[in-house]
Parts: C-alpha cells; structure tokens; sequence
C-alpha cells in the first residue's frame, strides 16, 4: 500500500461517492477555441501548439459514443472499471450553440455505465443559457465544469496571450455558483514573469472563491509553441523540479481541505516536451511532492485558518 495522501485526492473523493473506481474517459468532440478561430486571436496561448489539448480523434472520424466505448476498453483491462466520466476535454467545450452541447451531453450519457461528465472550458466561452443546460444533468449526474485560469495575475494573462481577465474568471464562477455544478479550476504555476509570492497568491485568492475542485500544472515548454521560441533565446526559464515540488506543497497548504486536488503536476506527450525534461518523469516529481509533505509533516489546509481569520 502507497502512503496516505495529505490532500484531498480526486480517485479517493470519486470512490466515496460510488464506491468503487469510476475512471474518466477523455473526448475530443471536434469543437475549437476562441483564441484559435479568431474571435480573440489565432495563435492561442503561448504554451500550446496547434493540437492544444486535442487528441485528434473528432478529425479521425470517431463519434463521441466510439470514443467512449474504445476508452471504456482499456479502463476496464487496467482498473476494472465498471463506471465511468465523461471528460470533453479538448478545447473549449461551451464553446458551441446550446443545442449542439446538448446533443454531444446526451450521446455521452447513452453509453452504458456514465456516472458523469466533466466539462473542459474556457470562462469566456459560459452564459447563463448554457450553464442552465449543463444544470439539467446535475439531477442525475455528477456533473464538473473545469475552468481554465491559470492565474489570478491579469498581467500574467496578457503575457500568455489568455484573451480574458481574471475578472471573467470571476463571473463565471458567480453565474455557476448554486445549481449543483462543481467547478473545477486550472492553475499553471512557473508561468513567465511569476514568482512564487504571485503563485500563492493565487492559491490564496481561489481558496475563497467557491471553487470545489483544482488541477495543478507545471508550464512545460513543447514544440511549435510561441513559449518555445522565449525558451531557445532566454527568454524563458523553466521552474526546477525543487523549486516546483516545494511550490505546489505550499500551493497545496493554501486551500481548504474541501478543495479537490484534480491534478498536481501536468503530463507531457515525451516527444513534443522541449523543457525542463524531467517534467517527463510524472511519476518521480508526484512521489517528489508526497516525500515532501511527509518531510514537512504538512497537509493541504494548514495555513488556510490563517489566511480566514
């Protein structure tokens, strides 16, 4: 048996709930971005390529309900799995008409064993018609909306070419508040022209924010990305892999215990990762950050109290 966790781990929350594995299944449905299409601008942000988080697999032909049903395959090879999520989670999965969102939630849903769906977006790409769709779900459904922040830093924002404000971060989260959704937020940490103040800063600022959920990324440079060309003419520098375990332990110290702890460190495809190349090794800064917490004799919430009172 692996050590206890010191955070509110997201399989173990899943399992509280349903009592056994529930593995979420990625889906590509073939939508975009509006910092892809044009709408905000074409070249996306500064970290992503043209593939963004896309699989590829709406281009390749395949349906929602085939995409489920190949990931559905492995999940019960490998975890014996017999219920499951739904995760759209290439591009910006609001980022369509309501009845298209519908059509692509139903088809998920009339695959057999889908306990819920998780919801990948953008908090520019939400309104109210929308969010009083994805409602509609909750009342049978566990149901995670997952917005992509980043940080707090409206600075930082433009720097990476985000194409919205920490602002609208804000109104989302207000407009998703109270109907049964969890929300779920994605933070970046070595982000450029960060430095750690600013990182717990906005662990500090989300810890109030109503959030349910969190997913922590290490910003890693791959190919064809505009962060790739800061990288080659110093422009750059990657967190190390000390710097970053001891960030996200006090990253992790910030938020309140309620928080789920979705992700705390990213994954890159091994042939697309530039920099820094022990971001390949998951595993190792993931068993990193448990050693340090453990060192510490910390867990997530500790100074939480402190930033209330």
């Amino acid at each position: 048996m692996g050590k206890k966790k010191r955070y509110s781990d997201y399989n173990a929350y899943l399992r509280g709930l349903f009592g056994e594995r529930v593995q979420k299944i990625s889906i590509d449905a073939g939508l975009s971005c509006p910092n892809r299409d044009g709408r905000l601008s074409r070249s996306g942000c500064i970290y992503c390529n043209e593939k963004g988080s896309g699989s590829g697999l709406s281009e390749k032909g395949l349906s929602i309900r085939e995409q489920i049903e190949t990931g559905k395959i492995g999940s019960i090879k490998k975890y014996k799995a017999k219920k499951f999520l739904a995760y759209f989670q290439s591009y910006s999965n609001t980022y369509a008409t309501v009845d298209h969102m519908k059509a692509m939630y139903d088809e998920a849903f009339s695959c057999d064993g889908m306990v819920g769906m998780a919801i990948g977006t953008r908090p520019d790409c939400i309104d109210v018609e929308k969010l009083n769709l994805i409602e509609t779900y909750t009342k049978e459904h566990l149901v995670w909306i997952e917005y992509g922040l980043q940080s707090v830093h409206d600075d930082t924002l433009r720097l990476i070419n985000r194409g919205h404000t920490f602002q609208d971060f804000v109104h989302a989260v207000n407009l998703t508040l109270n109907r049964g959704i969890q929300i779920c937020t994605h933070v970046i940490l070595g982000l450029p022209g960060e430095n750690r103040k600013m990182m717990l800063d906005t662990a500090k600022i989300l810890a109030g924010s109503g959030i349910n959920g969190i997913k922590i990324h290490l910003l890693y440079v791959i190919q064809g990305t505009f962060l790739e060309k800061m990288w080659q003419q110093g422009e750059y520098s990657p967190l190390t892999q000390a710097e970053y375990v001891d960030i996200v332990c006090d990253f992790l110290e910030l938020l309140p215990e309620h928080i789920i702890i979705q992700r705390i460190t990213g994954d890159p495809h091994p042939d697309e990762l530039r920099a820094p190349l022990w971001a390949a090794g998951y595993r190792e800064t993931f068993n990193m950050i448990q050693d340090e917490l453990e060192r510490r004799d910390t867990f997530q919430g500790r100074k939480y109290e402190s930033l209330i009172r």
